[in-house]
């Protein structure tokens, strides 16, 4: 018995690991094509700026609707269907042709990939439940790692020739047969209280404040990662005058360490606790942005970046695992609060850095999110885990 629970729940870590994985291929096949969706809308960088909010709206708004779906239904329905819309809404940007067809498209891409994020989310702390050690970092890794080939991929397509149009629809198909595939391995919800579940299907539950608190840590972090994709190369070109391609290297630095800060992250936190990865992660990170922002050398700039990315990598999903775990029973509905308002963070950093470089110079904007960082660090504790180790099931080893 024991080994068909170890087999079911290694099926699903993959399943999930998957949909982890299919999710930031979908995403980072629309980043790509930017350039060429622009073009073929006819539009210019300051409308698709705007257009772009369309696109964390409907995130936004699809996260808040599947969490209290999933908690009601169970991630092994909302999973794949949430992965099946956000391979279809992929190909509507790439056939846009004006500003309104643009700003529909990306409303609805926003849309699909706000419900696959909270829901595989979901289905990832069921999955760390029962294997009772830390497994949130590593998904968030094949996240990263799905982002990484999807540029591969779409920079071999566009080498072809191949219009946005038809390499989106191919990726498409190629998401709906995926998510179909890994849909049979996926969880089934099991509640830690059936009579409080049948309640809470039917009564309104009350956000504990400690969700918000996440939430709120989500979108300061979520914020200083936004600062790093959004204003890094920046930072060397204009500040430290790095040539383009040096200057590039500061986002792929960051990137890399973040991945692979990720990969190692679980180990790490199952060693030594999720309140550790929380508290010297963000430690480090605000080191090493400090560095990045007051180094006059482009190697120091580069090491802070890469410092920076190590740092902050296992830091989200902790708060994502702490938020999942506070209660099974609406663990959709909480990762969705915490996603919700991370997601807000990660688009509010060229919001808050911007204006503020009319006033002081772009690296000193950095020691706010360094800030951010050192609230982190204090506050750590809020992911400190509330359940004993007997509320959960066996553990499984490999």
């Amino acid at each position: 018995m024991e080994n068909s629970v170890d087999s079911r729940l290694r099926a699903a870590r993959r399943a999930t690991f998957g949909y982890f994985a299919l999710n930031g291929f979908l995403m980072g096949m629309w980043i790509v094509h930017i350039p060429a969706i622009e073009d073929r809308a006819g539009i210019s960088h300051a409308v698709l700026g705007w257009l772009l909010l369309l696109l964390g709206g409907g995130a936004f708004v699809g996260m808040q609707i599947v969490g209290p779906l999933t908690d009601r239904i169970g991630a092994r329905t909302v999973v794949p269907v949430s992965a099946a819309l956000c391979s279809v809404t992929l190909v509507l940007p790439g056939i846009a042709t004006n500003v309104w067809a643009l700003g529909a498209a990306l409303l609805a891409l926003g849309f699909g990939n706000g419900c696959l994020d909270v829901s595989m989310n979901a289905h990832a702390v069921q999955v760390e439940h029962g294997y009772r050690r830390p497994v949130m970092s590593a998904f968030h890794a094949t996240f990263s790692i799905g982002g990484v080939l999807a540029a591969l991929v779409g920079a071999r397509t566009l080498s072809w020739g191949w219009s946005p149009a038809a390499t989106l629809a191919v990726i498409a198909a190629a998401g709906l047969a995926a998510a179909a595939l890994a849909a049979p391995a996926l969880l089934r919800a099991e509640r830690a209280d059936p009579e409080a579940g049948a309640a809470a299907a039917t009564v309104k539950r009350r956000t504990p404040r400690r969700i918000w608190f996440l939430a709120a840590l989500a979108l300061t972090l979520m914020l200083c990662e936004g600062v790093a994709n959004d204003w890094s190369v920046l930072h060397l070109r204009d500040v430290l005058d790095a040539p383009a391609a040096t200057a590039a290297l500061a986002y792929g630095a960051f990137a890399t360490a973040m991945t692979v800060g990720r990969l190692l992250a679980d180990r790490v936190a199952a060693r030594f606790g999720p309140v550790a990865i929380l508290r010297y992660g963000a430690g480090v990170a605000a080191v090493g942005l400090t560095v990045a922002a007051l180094s006059p050398w482009i190697p120091m700039a580069l090491i802070g970046w890469t410092v920076f990315g190590a740092g902050l990598s296992g830091c989200i999903p902790q708060l994502f695992s702490a938020a999942g775990h506070a209660d099974r029973d609406a663990a959709g509905a909480n990762v969705s609060r915490v996603a919700g308002l991370g997601y807000l963070g990660m688009l509010a950093g060229p919001a808050v850095i911007g204006p503020l470089t009319h006033f002081i110079p772009l690296n000193l904007t950095f020691l706010l999110p360094v800030a951010f960082c050192v609230v982190a660090v204090c506050a750590a504790g809020v992911v400190r885990p509330s359940r004993a180790p007997s509320d959960v099931t066996p553990a499984v080893r490999s």
